[in-house]
Formats: structure tokens, C-alpha cells, sequence
């Protein structure tokens, strides 16, 4: 069911964060699945808050693991505020507060998109991350190796998508398209090794902006992974 909208309103992402958190906490609370639909990648730090103040009602230190399809690390400090590129980042903060560990795997990075400074952070972090280049339908085997060794030290599983991880010809509706990406051949059989292994707990799909869609490619592909998530 249509759980309704979160709005952003005078610029206030920080109460629109609280808000869509209370929404996903709401859906996890009555045994639903939570599934947000966004709006760009702000979203991801209202619904891992949202997640994690469900599960930390049950454990002290839940370890929940991040698994984001996406060609940014968006893990920029907030200091100006946060924003699209920071909500990783405010996650690993919120981790730090709750004296929980921070697992984060990034798969899809494009070198270009990403400063060196990002690429530093991530390292300091601990992110597990794959390169677009390393992630060809050739080398599913290993990918899906990699994922499997991230999914092994995690109790629940937070999955999100920015459609921008996707070649520009398949999502061509998102602020910045990747000029190589990462296509539906690879990214289907791992989402359905995500949910093969009864971890996962909530997802998103971030970042289509209907005004730069072409012939509704975006938005088809948008709504076959989101069916595929849920089936």
C-alpha cells in the first residue's frame, strides 16, 4: 500500500529526514516492508534512521549493513549542511554516536565522478567498493563473491539504488548520467542475491527526475527494479 508522500519544505532536510524516518519506523513496527521511492539521495539518511531506530529497539548494537548500487560514494562532510551527497557520511556519524559499527559497500563507483578526497575517505572508512570498470557481466562471479563476504558480517540489510549507477542510455532521467555505468545484467542477479539471503529489511531507489526522462526510460527501468525487489 501508498504509505504517502514526505515533503521537503522551506529547505528543512533535517525535519524532512525525521519524518520520513518515522514513516519507515511506522512500516517496520505493523511487519511491512518499506520501500522508498525518491527524490534524490537524500533519502537514504531518513531511511537508515528510520531502520535503525526500529532495530536498536530490540539490540543494543545491531549490525546493519548499507548496500547502495551507485556511481557516487556520497560521503562529502556536512558541515555546510547535508544534502544528496552527504548521507553516507551522516550515517557513519550517526554510527559513531550510537557506538555502532559502520558497514557501507559502495558497488558502481565511477572514478570520475568522485574526488580523491572522496576515494581517501572511503579507504579511512573502511567502505568495501567496486569501480564501474571492475563490474562488466564478466565478472559477476566476483562481484557477487565480494557481496557475499559483506553480507556475512551484517544481521539486517539496508539496500539502495541510485539510478545513476545505470548507463545513460538505459536512465538518462537522473542529474548527473554516467557515461558508462552499470547495467540491469549485473545489477538483477545481485539484488537477487541480496534477497536470497533473508537479510534485507528495507530499500530505496533514489534520484529519477522526470524532467530530464527520455520516452520514460527512467522510469521503467525505476519501476522493474523496484518490482523485482519486491516480488
Amino acid at each position: 500500500f501508498d504509505a504517502g508522500n514526505v515533503l521537503c519544505t522551506d529547505g528543512e532536510l533535517e525535519s524532512a529526514h525525521v519524518n520520513l524516518a518515522s514513516q519507515v519506523s511506522h512500516c517496520l513496527q505493523q511487519q511491512n516492508f518499506p520501500f522508498v521511492l525518491g527524490g534524490g539521495h537524500e533519502v537514504a539518511y531518513g531511511s537508515w534512521l528510520g531502520l535503525i531506530n526500529h532495530l536498536s529497539e530490540k539490540s543494543a548494537t545491531p549490525k546493519v549493513g548499507i548496500i547502495n548500487f551507485d556511481a557516487h560514494f556520497d560521503l562529502r562532510l556536512d558541515t555546510n549542511g547535508c544534502s544528496s551527497g552527504t548521507p553516507f557520511y551522516q550515517i557513519y556519524q550517526d554510527c559513531q554516536q550510537r557506538d555502532i559499527p559502520f558497514h557501507y559497500c559502495c558497488l558502481g563507483v565511477s572514478e570520475i565522478a568522485n574526488t580523491q578526497a572522496l576515494f581517501k575517505r572511503a579507504d579511512e572508512l573502511g567502505v568495501s567498493y567496486l569501480m564501474d570498470t571492475d563490474m562488466p557481466i564478466t565478472a559477476l562471479d566476483k562481484v557477487a563473491s565480494q557481496l557475499d563476504l559483506f553480507m556475512s558480517n551484517c544481521d539486517a540489510l539496508y539496500l539502495t539504488i541510485d539510478l545513476d549507477v545505470l548507463p545513460a542510455n538505459d536512465a538518462p532521467g537522473v542529474s548527473a548520467p554516467a557515461s558508462r555505468g552499470v547495467g540491469l545484467e549485473l545489477l538483477e542477479p545481485l539484488i537477487e542475491q541480496i534477497k536470497a539471503s533473508g537479510k534485507l529489511q528495507l530499500a530505496d531507489v533514489a534520484e529519477y527526475n522526470p524532467q530530464y526522462d527520455i520516452d520514460g526510460r527512467t522510469a521503467k527501468v525505476a519501476a522493474r527494479l523496484f518490482y523485482q525487489i519486491i516480488k
